[in-house]
């Protein structure tokens, strides 16, 4: 077993991988990033109003209309200040460029209101270029007059890339000196020069105190507003400019932002933590987050986490001053999410295609999975009699419950032995090892005797086993299923498959009999409706082949296409439907039915040159024009030769066939193939489309690949349409063409012009008859490729 096969390795490997991107990210600086883009979330969450300890004195418009020059004699400077400190001021800053002369008069009397204020008068000092254009800087500080009994504070505050103030400078140096910023000296606070601390942007400046600059000069202000207070002057007309974005707020004045930092410091000295606190709660979600399945449950532990990352940043921040960085760790969550959301959907998407969308049993791809690479494998395959007839009489709901009681029986017979649904009517299990074959059949023919009881009914099911053993899962599958064939035909239960040269003469006489069926002309051709959802009519077939053989009776597609490949006649076979498909459209169109029909093309065939001669002679006889032929194709049909497959699909394609991608999102690398084969048409296989409008995941899954189709340019037709529900549902999808029971059984094509006549014109996307013709099996049938 492969390694990353393990969900449990694969869930720690996720774990880890998403844990290293998360720190990676913390460590490379992109965080910060993020961190900025959050940033107004968080301060939203936690907008408080200003403590009121420092008080704003505004150079508003008022002042500036009152005083009508710029700059502003200084007597006006110095008559504010003897009103602040008459009225008791605790500290008055001023954040106005004092670095040149005005008048003789008015600088003498600023700086003897300043001596008067006692120290308690702080002028700023800034740097500045030196001229337009240069890197050199100057610093500015106010001329010497008025430095004499004026404390100097820095009021540089330096914007992050992205042009918003977020931190403010405890200190910095000019002229030689370290001198504190305009905040620290008003809040009494240390630090060292050029060390920065984050502005608690949380509290609203609009709560910040207020008087106009002339209303304090000419004494008309509450003494009390002031009293005992930190007072900043500075200003605030939008015509004076000096104005800066901030995170939340948009773009306020400076002085407001020295104001918040003033504020920030007064209540303590935030600290900006690390990624660790976060990232750990991040991880302790993410463990959680691990062990939920389902999508929605994913997505809500998620969105359940990243808001317990938020309150953890809002509450260390609004009691402690401490400043989480929450990116990282919504990292973590992002990566852990999509990564478990995307393993649920592998998980879901492995399950569908290795189980039987009618039993759930484990089907034919789980057992060659489970059997493959052993030395030596023992199969025994048990054949369902009469399924159709069975089915009949119960109806088609009771397949479910009647197969698996039959696999509960095989299952106790061999010892609780793993049972897949390998076809519709083939159930392969490992007989027990340590048992004779006989015994255990003879103990699995008396379970066998014993009616079954379905939907409240007791019936009878026959049942014939047949035994192969080799190196090779997948022939010993087909040898048993033979075997199992033939002990009916013979009459006994049970049967070992012919070995080596008898096994091989018998299958070369099976095929040998079908090359006879194909030249007499008993292999049938029939036909499953594809109704046009939006017109409400049946406008497309898909061509099912059928061999009723003279003495084997009814043989499964199943059983003789893998035999045909095998021995190089799937090409005979291909072409004889194909031929036979072209007359039946002449006759259906003779008769007024314009319908289009699709042939299944083996992986095989696509890139094989004389096959393809052959299907272009065909094509250029001119029964019908090539645009009413659709040719299906599997993924795989390009593996062994890509360029080749391509070329000659793009050559159908130009003579106006129609290339159709069949089982649509079964493979393993369905988006390479829709960039690079010329498609037409989408066939979304039957597991995700028949319970499309109950199960969430399907229904996601058919609605994301019909706009994504539809983008493409492409038509999408939707197979296994066994309901009304479903059908309403792809209605709504906007999905083109719908195939199944509900639309009808696989019909010969009498039986299908017989349906034409009937449903010609009419409208509506109503239930259209599903009685005619064709077979009980509600599993997906196919053409000529499998059953």
């Amino acid at each position: 077993m492969k390694p990353f096969r393990s969900p449990r390795l694969r869930l720690t490997a996720l774990f880890v991988a998403a844990l290293t991107a998360s720190l990676l990210f913390a460590l490379s600086g992109l965080s910060g990033f993020v961190e900025r883009a959050i940033d107004p979330l968080r301060i939203a969450a936690q907008v408080r109003p200003a403590s009121g300890g420092t008080v704003l004195v505004e150079m508003d418009a008022e002042s500036a209309a009152t005083i009508k020059r710029w700059p502003w004699p200084r007597d006006h400077y110095a008559r504010a200040v003897d009103r602040l400190r008459e009225a008791g001021a605790a500290a008055i800053a001023f954040d106005v460029d004092f670095s040149s002369t005005a008048t003789p008069d008015g600088d003498r009397a600023f700086a003897d209101a300043i001596a008067r204020a006692n120290g308690t008068v702080a002028l700023p000092t800034f740097r500045q270029r030196a001229r337009s254009g240069e890197e050199r800087s100057l610093d500015a500080l106010p001329i010497p007059i008025l430095r004499e009994h004026a404390a100097l504070a820095s009021v540089s505050i330096a914007p992050d890339a992205d042009g918003h103030i977020r931190h403010a400078p405890f200190g910095t140096i000019t002229d030689g000196t370290p001198r504190p910023s305009l905040s620290a000296w008003l809040a009494h606070r240390s630090g060292s020069a050029d060390t920065f601390f984050p502005i608690d942007h949380a509290i609203d400046p609009g709560t910040i105190p207020r008087l106009s600059f002339v209303a304090v000069r000419d004494g008309r202000f509450d003494p009390r507003l002031v009293r005992g207070r930190e007072v900043v002057v500075g200003a605030t007309a939008v015509e004076m400019g000096d104005r800066y974005a901030v995170p939340h707020w948009g773009v306020v004045p400076g002085v407001v932002v020295q104001a918040l930092a003033t504020e920030t410091l007064k209540r303590g000295v935030p600290v900006e933590g690390g990624v660790l606190p976060s990232l750990l709660t991040a991880v302790l979600a993410g463990l959680a987050m691990l062990r939920v399945r389902a999508p929605w449950a994913v997505a809500g532990g998620t969105a359940l986490a990243t808001a317990a990352l938020f309150i953890l940043a809002i509450v260390a921040q609004t009691r402690w001053q401490y400043i989480l960085q929450i990116a990282p760790g919504l990292c973590f969550l992002l990566l852990v999410a999509m990564g478990r959301i995307a393993h649920s959907l592998l998980d879901r998407f492995q399950e569908q295609r290795l189980a039987d969308e009618t039993t759930g049993l484990p089907n034919r791809r789980a057992m060659l999975a489970e059997l493959n690479g052993r030395a030596r494998v023992e199969l025994a395959v048990a054949h369902v009699a009469d399924l159709e007839s069975l089915l009949a009489v119960l109806g088609e709901a009771a397949e479910r419950d009647l197969v698996l009681r039959v696999a509960e029986r095989l299952r106790l017979a061999a010892k609780d032995a793993r049972v897949y649904r390998i076809a519709d009517r083939l159930l392969g299990f490992e007989p027990a090892g340590d048992e004779d074959a006989g015994e255990m059949f003879a103990g699995v023919r008396a379970m066998m005797l014993q009616p079954v009881e379905v939907g409240g009914r007791r019936v009878d099911v026959g049942v014939a086993i047949g035994l192969a053993e080799g190196d090779c899962a997948d022939a010993c599958a087909t040898q048993a299923a033979l075997a199992a064939e033939q002990a009916q035909a013979a009459g006994v239960f049970w049967r070992r498959a012919a070995a080596d040269l008898a096994e091989l003469e018998r299958r070369v006489s099976l095929m040998g009999e079908l090359d006879e069926a194909l030249r007499a002309g008993g292999i049938e051709v029939y036909y499953q409706p594809k109704l046009a959802i939006a017109e409400g009519r049946v406008a497309s077939a898909e061509a099912l082949v059928r061999w009723r053989h003279p003495e084997r009776g009814f043989v499964g597609p199943d059983l003789f296409i893998p035999l045909a490949e095998q021995t190089d006649r799937i090409g005979p076979l291909t072409l004889y439907v194909l031929e036979r498909v072209m007359e039946d459209l002449a006759q259906l169109r003779a008769l007024g039915h314009q319908l289009t029909a699709a042939v299944n093309i083996s992986a095989k065939l696509v890139a094989s040159a004389e096959f393809n001669q052959a299907a272009g002679a065909l094509l250029a006889r001119g029964v019908v024009p090539p645009s009413v032929l659709i040719f299906e194709v599997t993924e795989s049909a390009t593996l062994e030769d890509p360029d080749a497959a391509t070329e000659m699909l793009r050559a159908y394609r130009e003579l106006g066939v129609t290339i159709s991608m069949d089982d649509y999102g079964t493979g393993q690398s369905t988006l390479t193939y829709l960039r690079e084969l010329p498609l037409s048409e989408l066939k979304i296989d039957r597991s995700f489309v028949q319970h499309a409008h109950r199960n969430r995941n399907d229904g996601v899954m058919v609605r994301s690949t019909v706009q994504l189709a539809h983008e493409l340019g492409l038509k999408v037709v939707a197979e296994g349409v066994e309901d009304e529900d479903c059908l309403d549902f792809l209605r709504q999808l906007g999905c083109d063409m719908a195939q199944g029971y509900l639309i009808s059984r696989p019909l010969p094509a009498p039986a299908l012009i017989e349906f034409m006549d009937r449903n010609s014109g009419e409208a509506g996307g109503g239930m259209l008859p599903t009685s005619l013709g064709g077979h009980a099996n509600s599993g997906r049938e196919r053409g000529t490729i499998a059953a």
